[in-house]
């Protein structure tokens, strides 16, 4: 199923942003790290590949290795992130992500990514980005996404409504996490409309951003 046919403008109090995949390309990096730890769990590459976008990496490890104890996911998630804060080659923003947070500076907008703290900094940095005032990383949510809670949290903190609020995702696992928490979600990239979001683009050049009145609203154009 593609994604429905938009119209032209509509109005939200709120943007809620992802990171990785939606604002900045990290592919290669994540591809690379979690290849080398499908090799080393002796795990089919592209299961490891089709199931760790957009998770927490222990939520993943759980996922793909289910008789492992929780404490070693843990564990091992923590090595990994401290290998992905220090190693940024290659990393970039995706297009249009730059001119997007600057058309929202101001209005109720957050980042709610399955980073850490600190790795959410490094590639936000790295891809020379602009980090909003208000973010939602992994140590503030008890469940990963495809769990709502994040989107939930960063709207109670907006002091807006679910239905008030526009996610911009990319992974299944954002895109089940948004629709779940009784969000519009626009689709970024070339597999997004898989998904079923609201609205897919290819990337953030198609999206354009209209003040209102209101400072605590902003208009979507869409193609």
């Amino acid at each position: 199923m593609t994604a429905r046919a938009c119209p032209s403008v509509m109005t939200f109090r709120a943007a809620l942003l992802d990171m990785d995949g939606t604002l900045v390309d990290s592919r290669a990096v994540v591809e690379k790290l979690w290849l080398r730890w499908a090799q080393r769990h002796q795990l089919d590459p592209e299961l490891v590949l089709q199931t760790v976008h957009g998770r927490q990496g222990q939520e993943s490890m759980a996922i793909l290795l289910p008789d492992r104890p929780e404490e070693e996911n843990l564990r091992e998630n923590r090595e990994m992130l401290a290998t992905e804060a220090v190693d940024t080659e290659g990393i970039v923003a995706v297009a249009g992500a730059s001119a997007l947070l600057a058309a929202v500076e101001g209005r109720p907008h957050a980042l709610v990514t399955s980073a850490d703290a600190r790795l959410a900094a490094a590639r936000m940095d790295a891809a020379g980005l602009r980090m909003p005032d208000l973010r939602v990383t992994a140590e503030d949510v008890t469940a990963s996404k495809p769990s709502p809670e994040g989107f939930l949290k960063a709207a109670e903190a907006l002091g807006a409504a679910p239905a008030d609020c526009v996610v911009f995702e990319d992974s299944q696992a954002g895109v089940e996490a948004g629709l779940a928490a009784g969000m519009t979600v626009i689709g970024v990239g070339s597999h997004a409309a898989e998904f079923e979001p609201a609205w897919a683009v290819e990337d953030l050049t198609e999206i354009t951003v209209q003040p209102t009145p209101r400072a605590d609203a902003f208009q979507l154009v869409l193609p």
